[in-house]
């Protein structure tokens, strides 16, 4: 787990409410803190897409950046910044899967339980954390190395200027 201060902050807000540099990631929770504090569960409810509709548009457990970002942006674009937002996000399973094999990494994909970014905006300063979850208990901590590596890779790759805290 590594903590990293974004340098521009508006550069990055705008990749992620406006461009599609995080679209391709699943949302965890979003939470908004403007006048009221707003939260956004991202799990798919069951009954609510049918069988044929979830296999068409590859619905899974999280929706997609993509289909949430229309309403986080609703809510923190305007005159005033919002007072803090925290937007959990996690790497696709097939994108896991392709991490882990790319990496060679020793854990089977069933044990990976998800590849996290914690994005947080408080007191004008914007960081992200990196996060792992698996389902067994481990020393190893090369999962955790090689996805921070992975993730600070991604903000170089997408010209996210950061610090490392």
């Amino acid at each position: 787990m590594i903590s990293v201060k974004i340098e521009d902050i508006k550069s990055f807000t705008s990749k992620l409410f406006v461009g599609e540099v995080f679209d391709h990631f699943l949302v965890k929770e979003v939470s908004v803190s403007t006048y009221n504090t707003f939260t956004i569960d991202g799990t798919i409810k069951n009954g609510y897409y049918s069988k044929e509709e979830m296999e068409e548009q590859c619905i899974g457990t999280y929706s997609t950046w993509t289909t949430l970002k229309p309403f986080c942006f609703s809510m923190v674009k305007g005159k005033r910044l919002p007072t803090s937002f925290r937007i959990i996000l996690l790497m696709p399973e097939d994108e896991t899967e392709r991490f882990l094999s790319t990496k060679n990494i020793g854990f089977p994909k069933e044990q990976v339980k998800g590849l996290y970014v914690n994005i947080r905006y408080e007191d004008e300063k914007l960081t992200c954390i990196t996060g792992t979850s698996v389902s067994v208990f481990t020393m190893d901590k090369t999962l955790d190395e090689e996805w921070d590596n992975g993730f600070k890779g991604f903000l170089k790759q997408n010209q996210i200027p950061f610090e490392e805290e």
